[in-house]
This record gives C-alpha cells, sequence and structure tokens, in this order.
C-alpha cells in the first residue's frame, strides 16, 4: 500500500491532490484507531510513515509524537520501524541549528527546537527505564540486541545523540542533571 500511495503522489502533478493526504497524516491516531483489522493498522501505519513528510505543521513538529511513542511499543516489528523512521525525519529539522550553526534560523524556532530536543530525551529514557530487563546488559551495541521496542527505542535515542552532536548532548545531560547517556553505543 506505501509503495502505491507513493506512485499516486509522485505522478500528481495537482497540488491539490495532496490535501486528502495531508489531512489523513495530521490526523493519524485518530485514523488508526478507526481500524479494526491488525493488518491494516500495519499497512496505514507503513503509509503514514512514506508520507509523513506531508504533515503540515512545522510550528508544531512534535504533534504525532505520543503516537509515535505509542507506536514504538507496538508488538509488530514494522509498525515499530516504521515510527523510529517518522522520529528520525523529524529530527532533521529540529537539530538543523546545531549541526549547521551558520545556518539562519530565529532564535525563537532554536529555543523550540531545544525545548522538544529536550522533551524527546526525556521521553526516551522513561521508554528505555519501564522496558529495561537485564538480559540487555549483555549487549554492546544497539545493533545485536534484539528485535523490540527496547531496541527501537535505543534506536531513535542514537540518532538523536549523533544529530545532536556531542557537546550538545553533554549540555543537555547537565541541564538535566544526568550523569551517563542510558542508551547503548552504535559501533
Amino acid at each position: 500500500m506505501a509503495r502505491e500511495v507513493r506512485k499516486l503522489l509522485y505522478s500528481s502533478h495537482n497540488g491539490g491532490k495532496y490535501d486528502d493526504i495531508k489531512k489523513i497524516i495530521e490526523n493519524a491516531p485518530d485514523e488508526y484507531v478507526k481500524i479494526a483489522e491488525e493488518w491494516r493498522q500495519e499497512n496505514f501505519v507503513m503509509a503514514v510513515s512514506v508520507l509523513y513528510f506531508l504533515h503540515d505543521k512545522e510550528s508544531r513538529p512534535d504533534f504525532l509524537f505520543p503516537w509515535l511513542f505509542h507506536l514504538l511499543q507496538h508488538e509488530k516489528g514494522n509498525i515499530r520501524y516504521a515510527a523510529v523512521r517518522m522520529l528520525g525525519n523529524e529530527l532533521g529539522p529540529l537539530t538543523v541549528h546545531i549541526r549547521c550553526p551558520d545556518y539562519k534560523q530565529s532564535k525563537l524556532k532554536s529555543e523550540r527546537s531545544d525545548f522538544i530536543l529536550q522533551n524527546l530525551y526525556i521521553a526516551l529514557n522513561n521508554l528505555l527505564v519501564d522496558l529495561w530487563e537485564p538480559k540487555y546488559k549483555k549487549y554492546k551495541y544497539v545493533s545485536s540486541l534484539p528485535s523490540g521496542s527496547y531496541k527501537s527505542i535505543q534506536m531513535v535515542l542514537s540518532r538523536l545523540e549523533y544529530d545532536c552532536e556531542e557537546q550538545y548532548m553533554i549540555k543537555l545531560r547537565q541541564k538535566l542533571n544526568i550523569c551517563s547517556p542510558a542508551s547503548i553505543p552504535v559501533p
């Protein structure tokens, strides 16, 4: 389904055709709840992950984060990975002021991005604490973790730490009074 939607999107020359798709993306959590069959939920999440960039919420890039946190804990790996991809898509615009200090962005937008990144970091770490099991101690790298919610959250957290760069993460941990990162290193 995701491939078919992508073909429809890119073959279209009329900008008005995007509006219906944009509405679905912006109301994804509500639409998802309406879907009864598990396989259709999976197809829906996969399609949303392909079209996620169409959302029209530049002022609120975190509008779907609660739903994405829910999806990160789903039992189906395809759904978890779609959530990882969608969160990864948001990290680029949120971290551009960190990765490219010369990039012209308003101070207010940078502060808002910092606020969102801080809350994302806290939420991801809280999820890791909730999902922690002693068996994870033996794993040195994220890639070696067994498939599951814990690994998916680690993937997002690793991407966040990579995109934010080391100095920013040190300042963030100091601000939050966190001694060491909860994440496992990526090889």
